[in-house]
């Protein structure tokens, strides 16, 4: 009687395949949460990082609807769009929010740009931190 060669490399492959489709349904489900409520997550969004003296603008209203722009459209970034502008801060914490991490992002490199904006104070982990800490509840528990 023959003996079934079994791969090993197949249940790793396997598992690996699983983990992927898992983190990519719990990044779209967090996506659609973002666009779903914008407007309540900019609004806390721009009192946190005003409170928190990150930026200074003369124009609470003009940031607030950019930051809504931003998650209102989160769920229409093609891949290689969303990994080119995540790069730049991907290895800034362990187990990182996908949508806290394209948010700060956003921070330091576009909304930076906006007229209203005077300037954006702190390092790249204080932002993030100010972010997640209301972008966190889009993360599945």
């Amino acid at each position: 009687m023959a003996k079934i060669h079994v791969n090993p490399n197949r249940a790793t492959d396997k598992a690996v395949r699983a983990i992927d489709r898992k983190r990519e349904q719990e990044r779209r489900k967090m996506f659609m949460l973002a666009r779903d409520h914008a407007e309540v997550l900019s609004t806390k969004l721009c009192q946190r990082l005003i409170d928190r003296n990150i930026i200074e603008t003369d124009s609470v209203e003009s940031i607030r609807k950019s930051l809504e722009t931003q998650f209102k459209s989160l769920h229409l970034i093609e891949e290689f769009d969303l990994q080119m502008k995540l790069a730049p801060v991907r290895t800034l914490v362990q187990d990182p929010n996908i949508v806290t991490l394209y948010v700060t992002q956003y921070i330091v490199e576009d909304l930076i740009d906006n007229p209203h904006i005077q300037d954006v104070f702190g390092e790249d982990i204080d932002i993030y931190r100010a972010v997640d800490s209301i972008t966190k509840v889009l993360r599945p528990k």
